[in-house]
């Protein structure tokens, strides 16, 4: 099988490129129209140094430090102290595929030409992803404005021979992990420095993975909805097309739409059409199109946020070659994603809430109507079943509350006050990288949930896009005929949604 090739020529990327470098190690190349695009720009930088005309991140100090003046001999010592001293990272690492995602990014916004730095700096990191040199990066220490600075600079220093980084499986110094890998490292001079940190590459990274691990998490919540349905012995009837095209809104409709041909042909459905006491469903069941089409909908908004990012020069000064200037600015500021962050964040909540009323209404056995054992016991009292699945799920949601949170509403100042408002966008970034594991985790358990419960149905069977799951989630988990631990069973489903 070819190996997927992604090719930097200074235009947008997508969702998939990244995520494709980032988690099947896509090989990376740029183009000549690039490199041009760099050489414009660097000769207009090389230029301004020439003027000795004061231009902010060539020849002055940083933030707080932008008044001084730094003298002609000083100006390389200048790039390389200023990625040492922003390397103060504190934590646990960044998982790898963000890293490399960060990586990417980085190299395509520098393909851009408005970063002002030779083209040697962004053919390093190309080197440096397609030979595997993955920089160890601390996850705290980026406010999410002037750039994700203290994580791009933990990068930086192993592009230039220092810092720490893996190489396969092995950790070892930057120098080495380079000199292994057969690479050169650079020596930034003029602007480099500044525009290898002064980027949203960490944030955007992790929206960028955050959104094609959320993209799977909402179809499988649509299906978990509809083997919900059967497996409680639901009514289709608020799946009504006219319903929904009263309300107008497209989330609820599309949602709608997709649950009718979900469970087109159901057997389950069609075996209590009649003579079913029970005149309306929980909100969890008869308002999921309306709930989940509203989460769906914040996702889609966030979606175009994201993928405007993904085209974006993010660092500060920016260089035109064209118009032959430098103009400092604040591209480098993270809030349009911080908020979107948070909005995913919130998304997640009501997709995982509503799942877990779901789970708690089949478990309960409170609806005699549907056959179903407490708890789904094979021998209820002798046995729990899978009751405390549903105790599971009420702790991640409980936890996926606090996370949802917005971290962009508070704000703390840095750089003795020139930098005085920041996004926390990073902080967002983390939090959403939580969330999206403990939604998936719940949706598992909904999915493990409704497969018992659709046992107790047989030889009924529910809808082909049902009974679909149904198959793959029967091929890692085998029917429970006694009580067995669950999470094995969890964990399985969870990787058939997505989880690496």
């Amino acid at each position: 099988m070819e190996q997927e090739l992604l090719v930097l020529d200074g235009g947008p990327l997508t969702g998939p490129q990244i995520v494709g470098v980032a988690r099947k190690k896509a090989t990376v190349e740029i183009s000549d129209q690039a490199i041009e695009l760099m050489e414009a720009a660097r000769k207009t930088v090389s230029q301004a140094v020439s003027s000795n005309k004061a231009t902010y991140g060539i020849n002055t100090g940083f933030g707080a430090l932008s008044t001084t003046r730094i003298e002609p001999d000083k100006l390389t010592e200048l790039q390389m102290n200023l990625l040492r001293s922003h390397a103060a990272g504190v934590g646990d690492p960044l998982d790898k595929e963000i890293v490399r995602g960060m990586m990417v990014l980085l190299a395509a916004s520098l393909c851009r030409g408005h970063s002002g730095a030779r083209p040697l700096v962004a053919t390093c990191i190309v080197e440096m992803l397609n030979a595997g040199v993955t920089p160890v990066i601390p996850s705290r220490g980026s406010v999410g404005a002037s750039g994700d600075l203290a994580p791009l600079a933990h990068l930086a220093l192993v592009l230039c021979g220092e810092g720490t980084a893996t190489l396969g499986e092995k950790t070892m110094p930057g120098k080495a992990a380079m000199a292994a890998a057969g690479i050169t490292p650079i020596v930034p001079v003029e602007k480099e420095g500044l525009a290898l940190i002064n980027g949203t590459h960490l944030m955007a990274s992790v929206a960028t993975v955050a959104l094609a691990d959320i993209a799977m998490i909402c179809e499988a919540a649509v299906i978990a909805t509809a083997m919900s349905i059967d497996a409680a012995k639901a009514t289709d009837t608020f799946l009504d097309q006219r319903l929904h095209e009263a309300r107008i809104q497209s989330g609820q409709q599309t949602v709608a739409s997709t649950l009718r041909a979900h469970l087109k042909d159901s057997e389950i459905l069609a075996s209590h059409k009649e003579d079913d006491h029970r005149v309306q469903d929980p909100y969890s069941f008869r308002c999921s199109p309306q709930v989940l089409g509203a989460a769906i909908e914040a996702i889609a908004r966030v979606t175009g946020v994201v993928s405007a990012e993904l085209g974006a020069v993010t660092d500060n000064p920016l260089v035109f070659p064209n118009d032959n200037d430098i103009i400092s600015g604040g591209n480098f500021h993270g809030m349009p994603l911080a908020i979107a962050m948070d909005e995913l964040k919130i998304a997640l909540c009501h997709i995982a809430g509503i799942a877990e009323r779901r789970i708690e209404w089949i478990l309960s056995a409170r609806d005699s109507y549907n056959d179903l054992p407490p708890f789904l016991a094979c021998t209820p009292g002798v046995e729990c079943g899978l009751m405390i699945t549903q105790y599971t799920a009420a702790a991640c949601c409980a936890e996926l509350r606090t996370l949802a949170t917005p971290a962009s509403v508070s704000n703390i100042s840095t750089s003795a006050g020139i930098e005085d408002y920041n996004s926390m966008g990073a902080t967002a970034g983390l939090m959403l990288r939580q969330s999206v594991n403990l939604c998936r985790s719940v949706i598992a358990i909904e999915i493990l949930v409704g497969c018992d419960a659709l046992d107790h149905h047989r030889p009924l069977k529910s809808g082909n896009a049902v009974e679909s799951m149904y198959e793959k989630v029967r091929e890692v988990v085998p029917v429970r005929s006694c009580d067995r631990s669950s999470s094995d069973d969890i964990s399985a489903i969870e990787v058939l949604l997505g989880k690496s």
